[in-house]
């Protein structure tokens, strides 16, 4: 990994297995990884809102060039910002790693407690 790459979290459609995973296609799988927040069905997608007391989110951590973190920032809009999150590997090792946080309002009757969107999507 060069100094020039960012890791980044993933935790929706982009994930192994999820219907944008092709975005990923020159990121390098680095971890599994968690965090701790709150993940809401959108629509076809999900929102996560970073949350300390929150549930276990379930992810993948990556690490892409900057042209990639572009077109991930692109592709997210301006219903999410990217932030800095601390994510926890299987190990207990934490690492910071980009997240796109979802910023609009959000019913907490369409919450997944269970924090894994490919699970919750039988995926």
């Amino acid at each position: 990994m060069t100094d020039s790459r960012e890791l980044v979290f993933v935790y929706g459609t982009l994930r192994l297995g999820g219907s944008n995973h092709f975005r990923m296609a020159d990121a390098e799988f680095v971890e599994s990884g968690t965090l701790r927040g709150r993940l809401y069905r959108i629509d076809w997608y999900p929102g996560l809102v970073v949350d300390p007391a929150g549930d276990e989110i379930s992810g993948e951590i990556y690490s892409v060039n900057p042209e990639d973190m572009g077109v991930l920032d692109a592709f997210e809009g301006h219903e999410y910002r990217r932030i800095r999150a601390t994510v926890r590997t299987p190990y207990g090792v934490p690492m910071q790693a980009w997240i796109w946080e979802w910023l609009m309002p959000v019913d907490e009757g369409q919450r997944i407690t269970g924090g894994d969107w490919l699970q919750e999507n039988g995926v």
